[in-house]
């Protein structure tokens, strides 16, 4: 995964976090000294004025810079992030086989980060993001009448709810999870047979816009739960089609 901050970026607002006051460079550059990040006063100074521009810190007259909300919730995707990096090769190692079962693993990790997405979404969404889901609805029907694939968009809406819960921790976790097996041609047939995903996502949009957390939480379950049934009855019907080995 890309990261959008560098080492220094986030010690510096690392340091701004903790501090409960405003810092200036040369107070920076001993507590990077500290951490064991050698730095010098012109970096720092440089370092500061990107993050300003980010909007991440602010100044504070001549005393020196805060951490601003934005840099706090920067700070927090970072680390989210980072956690995640450290793990993903154990979740390659899990998820990237090509089987059905694999679909099941991703899809109930999807079903405990996406249950609090659409609770959170349902708080926090705003009319332009409820407009631009309504926009992925409507192509994602032209695009199934026309028999193309459905796989971009269906990320699409749900990466739209995850972005509109607002946490940026369980944004950055369905990020990673619509990577494993959500494109695939094999899921892409399972999907393009079920009408019934159509209809969830309406559901989901309809308790959105009604600012309804309980409800859109339980349209979520609903939908990743069907999604689930319908991959367990394509395995079922995959087993019953593998003609048996003969024993010797």
């Amino acid at each position: 995964m890309l990261q959008t901050l560098d080492k220094k970026d986030l010690a510096v607002l690392e340091c701004l976090k903790e501090s409960s006051v405003a810092l200036g460079s040369w107070n920076l550059v001993e507590l990077l000294e500290k951490r064991g990040i050698q730095v010098s006063s012109a970096t720092i100074g440089r370092v500061l004025r990107r993050l300003e521009n980010k909007c991440y810190v602010h100044k504070v007259g001549n005393a020196g810079r805060n951490i601003t909300q934005a840099g706090c919730d920067a700070l927090l995707r970072a680390k989210s992030l980072d956690t995640l990096n450290r793990h993903q090769e154990t979740l390659k190692r899990v998820i990237t086989v090509c089987t059905l079962e694999n679909y099941t693993i991703v899809l109930q990790a999807r079903r405990a980060v996406e249950r609090e997405n659409a609770r959170l979404a349902a708080i926090n969404i705003t009319d332009a993001e409820l407009e631009h889901l309504d926009e992925v609805l409507k192509l994602q029907d032209e695009y199934r009448k026309e028999k193309k694939s459905v796989a971009q968009i269906d990320i699409e809406f749900h990466k739209g709810i995850a972005h509109a819960s607002r946490n940026p921790v369980l944004e950055s976790m369905y990020h990673m999870l619509f990577t494993y097996g959500q494109q695939t041609p094999l899921f892409e047939q399972i999907r393009q047979k079920k009408k019934s995903v159509m209809t969830a996502h309406i559901g989901i949009l309809e308790a959105l816009r009604e600012h309804n957390p309980q409800k859109a939480e339980q349209r979520m379950v609903h939908h990743i739960d069907g999604l689930m049934k319908d991959v367990a009855t394509y395995w079922d019907y995959v087993e019953d089609q593998t003609p048996e080995k003969e024993e010797n």
